[in-house]
């Protein structure tokens, strides 16, 4: 059944790129090995260590089906992965991955179409293992974010899973054309979260997303505290700007008291050294994120120095509206 379907369907796997000739050429070697049918596209925010010149090679032997590059300040995370879907829209499925990121088997593409035997199915989010050089703390961070259970959600889990109903992530990703489309696509106007946006759409027009817990990758980062905090602040500027998400799913209620103590379990008594880390960071994260929350407090001189992504600041989107 899931070769019928699989085979059935028309896949592109597009990777935006930038500066990531070494993470991209793993990406393509894990790709090369799958047993799925795909053409792979790429779009290129004008690199320059060589990982345009790479994918050019690949495009030039046939690898790659299509090569876009766009100056660097024209990226935008949802804009960018739309303007893909809305160039080529011959595909059945579109499957997003980060250049950071590379499938851990051959059969995880495989596995990650075999939710599309559901009609309903709109979007379907892979698993993320940590890289093999993550530290400690990004470890625990990929075994609680993605657990090994697959997960089939509808609207009328919303109630009982809350934000995590709309859980979604773009480094391993699948997406139905046509039900994405029919949901608007994704939003050029966001932070980031694009991905998140689209699956909250999803679910709230009555499809279904899915976590397929055997559909794996391998993506993880080693962040700084600081890293960190930036990174939650962009969350809470993305939740404070999309005030429908916690209207329609709630907030993440007690989830980060249940990372937390998590996060202590994992690392134990072994790695004792660690828990005041992992404590402050906890903290910096919350505190970062609601920051965020009030970002139109601040001016956008200060936003873009604490934020993670600085070119948003810059773009036609910085300036809250409503």
């Amino acid at each position: 059944m899931i070769d019928n379907v699989s085979k059935a369907l028309r896949v592109a796997c597009i990777v935006p790129t930038y500066n990531g000739r070494e993470d991209f050429k793993r990406l393509f070697d894990s790709l090369s090995l799958q047993t799925e049918c795909f053409d792979l596209l790429v779009v290129d925010s004008s690199s320059t260590d060589g990982t345009s010149e790479f994918a050019e090679a690949l495009r030039s032997q046939g690898e790659i089906k299509h090569l876009l590059i766009i100056p660097g300040a024209e990226f935008n995370h949802g804009g960018t992965r739309q303007k893909m879907v809305d160039d080529f829209p011959e595909y059945d499925v579109y499957v997003f991955l980060t250049q950071d990121a590379y499938l851990e088997d051959k059969d995880a593409l495989k596995r990650i179409l075999s939710a599309f035997s559901d009609p309903l199915v709109a979007a379907v989010c892979g698993r993320q293992l940590p890289h093999h050089d993550a530290s400690p703390l990004a470890e625990h961070a990929r075994l609680f974010n993605y657990p090994s259970v697959t997960q089939v959600k509808s609207k009328a889990d919303i109630r009982r899973l809350g934000i995590k109903a709309a859980f979604m992530s773009n480094s391993f990703a699948a997406y139905r054309g046509d039900l994405l489309r029919a949901v608007g696509g994704f939003p050029k106007h966001v932070i980031f979260a694009e991905d998140m946006f689209v699956a909250a759409k999803m679910l709230l027009e009555g499809f279904k997303v899915v976590y397929a817990g055997d559909a794996c990758c391998r993506h993880s980062h080693n962040y700084t505290a600081l890293e960190e905090f930036r990174r939650y602040f962009d969350m809470g500027v993305f939740h404070a700007r999309e005030p429908w998400i916690r209207e329609e799913f709630g907030g993440a209620g007690g989830e980060g008291v249940k990372f937390a103590k998590s996060e202590l379990r994992f690392l134990g008594v072994s790695k004792i050294y660690l828990w005041p880390a992992a404590l402050i960071r906890n903290l910096l994260k919350l505190f970062a994120y609601k920051f965020g929350q009030h970002e139109d407090k601040f001016p956008i001189a200060i936003k873009r120095r604490i934020g993670m992504y600085k070119g948003y600041w810059n773009g036609p989107f910085a300036e809250k509206k409503g």
